[in-house]
């Protein structure tokens, strides 16, 4: 047997771009070659942009660029393009915003028909392989097109160079307004909208599809101590994401999106950026309302990240197919018959009303998604037992279950290496770690981050976007620079290891030599001739806007290494994008947040020195019982000392009992003198602590501290006590880099 045809596609280590390679189809990947034979031979440049874990894409490839007739149109009239979205985000956004304004809305496959000077002329998305349903089917438009190219070609240049100065003015910079910076108001307003479209039934925003969208639950968390409707959607929506069928009950970890209101039917795409951003917000939401849930949603994230994104290099791969098979979801959801089969008939009895299973089928009317409908507590008060124990009986059949599927032909993994995403889910395990005192998710970060900081590195060592099978490819785009240097800091915070403080500023460097803009904020990619545009991320999308997160990256650079270098590009980013905040708050939240930031920071005032530190909690018990608030540090005085400010908050339903010699603060490689207590109140009542003082509320605690070592911090030992019980003594961990 001859061995199959294969297209320059072979070549790429793309694994979406290798999909293509035995297609009938004369494929090119984006590069000079594309470009000079379309110039040369005069065809207009068909350009098809999709992603490995894209449903409609794999549909698209078998029904029509494997089809030997359309292949052969194809290849007559067109010089033939493949591009994965994930490794060139800066053609995706350009071509992106050119099906937008075209067809008025966008998504994957993009499909856009370009002159051989790169400038699009048509757009769509997915197009079927038959005329149908009053749409034309894709030998239909290859047909429109190349007549039109032939036989009215200069109208078609002509509506290329309008479509090109549309999206030109698009992307245009605005120059930036002088006077004082925005502050909480644009995040109000942001909050605002969210407030409008959140769903009080089922959490989230809208109605369907559902999507995480990171950046609203950034914002939330951002303004949930302040405002208590922030505090209740956060709490809310990421409770309602655990319990639905978005969240894969058997591994952890959750599916891109829900196409119900109800969180119930994903679409099972596993993106790596989702599951780092969404394990850092569940460890903090467990901080914050010491909830059980939060917690175990964050581990079992954690643990499918290690269990099935891990690379023999301790990197992180990109993302899990949607599909098996040809159809989607085939690998995560359950016919009766299978379950049954599973666990036997009173097991299953058992477990259906837990996890979901216990009515009429609704996944294509045949199959479950397996999800928790009423959330664990609720199911515990049901059985009247505990929570714990309820999960001591689920565990056996959940393994089961996870056992019996993994048999089952698994999803194909995109096994490619991006340093953005491994930036995200740096920051995800380093915080998780941190708060839920695991250090073992710390060590996984920080295996990651060696990775990519020294095996993606291009030979005059510029950072590297993507690796796979042993090839770095393609210089660092802004997106890598800025999710890369926020899960060093992460891990500073996390290690106390100087070297990633060090190894974040170098990147931000970096980062402001190749893509920094002369009027503030920063470019997505460097210039280049196959470029049309050079585009500067504003608005939030699947993951938060890079110029946001570069803002709120040189804020917390400023606060720790006091470089006046890093405030002022901070300033200068906020201050491009100003305008265009104020103009679109509900598009630019994680912005908002920056904004946020930096009025929370007084950053201009050089006399003031505040950071606020997250807990380091190392209780094995409920560690979002207490939190700091805030440390304010006076500069030092003769001697070394400084005058500190350490406020504290006591979550309603506890108090910190004063028994034997706690609560204290000592020094953690620091010299301590005059601490300063608050007058603490008695407390009575049935299970409390009799007549003993205790702290409750806001308080703050005063004295003199003389740092005497690299990682000097000041160390907080309490017992909290509440309902009805104490928890055993516990630590906080304050820097006092």
């Amino acid at each position: 047997m001859s061995p199959p045809h294969a297209n320059r596609l072979a070549r790429e280590s793309s694994p979406y771009l290798r999909l293509h390679a035995h297609n009938p189809v004369d494929w090119y990947p984006w590069g000079a070659e594309a470009i000079a034979t379309a110039r040369r031979e005069e065809k207009p440049i068909f350009l098809s942009v999709g992603y490995s874990t894209c449903y409609w894409c794999h549909v698209m490839e078998r029904e029509s660029f494997s089809d030997p007739a359309v292949a052969e149109q194809m290849n007559r009239d067109f010089v033939n393009v493949k591009v994965d979205r994930e490794e060139r985000p800066d053609l995706d956004e350009i071509y992106m915003l050119a099906t937008q304004i075209l067809a008025g809305q966008g998504g994957w496959p993009n499909s856009v028909f370009l002159t051989p000077q790169l400038r699009p002329f048509f757009a769509g998305t997915y197009f079927p392989p038959v005329d149908a349903h009053g749409r034309p089917g894709f030998p239909s438009v290859l047909r429109s097109l190349a007549h039109a190219w032939n036989e009215r070609r200069p109208e078609v240049e002509t509506q290329a160079a309008e479509l090109s100065a549309a999206i030109g003015r698009h992307l245009e910079e605005i120059a930036p307004v002088p006077g004082p910076l925005p502050g909480a108001e644009l995040a109000e307003r942001a909050l605002a909208g969210l407030r409008q479209r959140f769903d009080p039934t089922w959490g989230g925003f809208g109605q369907q599809p559902k999507f995480p969208t990171p950046s609203n639950l950034w914002l939330l968390a951002a303004e949930a101590e302040r405002v208590p409707a922030a505090s209740m959607m956060l709490t809310a929506t990421l409770d309602a994401m655990a319990r639905g069928g978005i969240c894969d009950q058997l591994a952890g970890g959750f599916h891109r999106y829900a196409t119900d209101r109800e969180w119930r039917i994903p679409h099972f795409e596993k993106m790596l950026y989702d599951n780092g951003l969404l394990l850092e917000l569940y460890a903090a939401e467990h901080v914050r309302t010491g909830g059980a849930e939060a917690r175990r949603v964050a581990l079992t994230t954690a643990g499918w990240i290690a269990a099935e994104m891990t690379s023999p290099e301790g990197a992180f791969w990109s993302a899990l197919d949607a599909e098996t098979g040809g159809h989607e979801g085939a690998y995560y959801v359950w016919s009766r018959a299978e379950l049954e089969a599973a666990l036997g008939a009173e097991d299953a009895t058992f477990l259906g009303p837990i996890f979901g299973f216990a009515g009429e089928p609704f996944f294509e009317d045949e199959a479950y998604v397996l999800h928790l409908p009423r959330g664990l507590e609720v199911a515990a008060r049901e059985r009247r037992t505990t929570r714990e124990a309820l999960l001591s009986e689920i565990e056996p059949l959940r393994a089961e279950l996870l056992a019996v599927r993994s048999r089952r032909p698994r999803p194909a993994t995109d096994d490619k290496i991006l340093a953005d995403w491994n930036g995200i889910a740096i920051a995800g395990l380093a915080v998780a770690g941190e708060l839920l005192a695991e250090p073992a998710l710390v060590a996984r970060a920080a295996r990651a981050a060696d990775f990519v900081l020294t095996a993606m590195r291009r030979a005059d060592g510029v950072q590297l976007h993507a690796w796979r099978g042993g090839e770095g490819r393609i210089a660092a785009f802004l997106g890598d620079y800025v999710w890369m240097v926020r899960g060093l800091l992460r891990l500073y915070r996390a290690s106390g290891e100087a070297r990633w403080l060090a190894e974040a500023a170098r990147l931000a460097e970096e980062q402001a030599r190749r893509l920094e803009s002369p009027h503030g904020g920063f470019f997505n990619a460097e210039e280049a001739e196959d470029l049309l545009f050079r585009g500067k991320e504003l608005f939030d999308g699947a993951m938060p806007a890079a110029n946001a997160v570069a803002a709120l990256n040189l804020l917390e650079l400023h606060a720790a290494t006091a470089d006046g270098r890093h405030l002022e590009r901070a300033e200068r980013t906020l201050r491009a994008f100003a305008p265009l905040v104020a103009t679109h708050p509900d598009g630019a939240r994680a912005m908002s947040v920056a904004f946020l930031r930096c009025a929370e920071g007084s950053p201009s005032d050089a006399g003031k020195s505040f950071m606020a530190e997250r807990v380091k909690a190392s209780s094995s018990g409920e560690s979002g019982a207490v939190e700091v608030t805030g440390l304010e540090l006076a500069p030092a005085e003769r001697g070394g000392f400084r005058e500190f400010r350490l406020r504290l908050r006591v979550r309603a339903g506890w108090h910190l009992a004063m028994r034997g010699d706690t609560p204290r603060l000592e020094g953690a490689g620091a010299a301590l003198e005059r601490v300063e207590w608050p007058t603490a109140r008695p407390l009575g009542g049935p299970g409390e602590s009799g007549k003993l003082p205790a702290f409750v509320g806001d308080f703050e605690v005063r004295g003199r501290v003389r740092p005497e070592a690299p990682h000097a911090a000041l160390l907080l030992r309490y017992e909290a006590c509440g309902d009805g019980r104490c928890l055993p003594a516990a630590e906080i961990e304050v820097s006092l880099q």
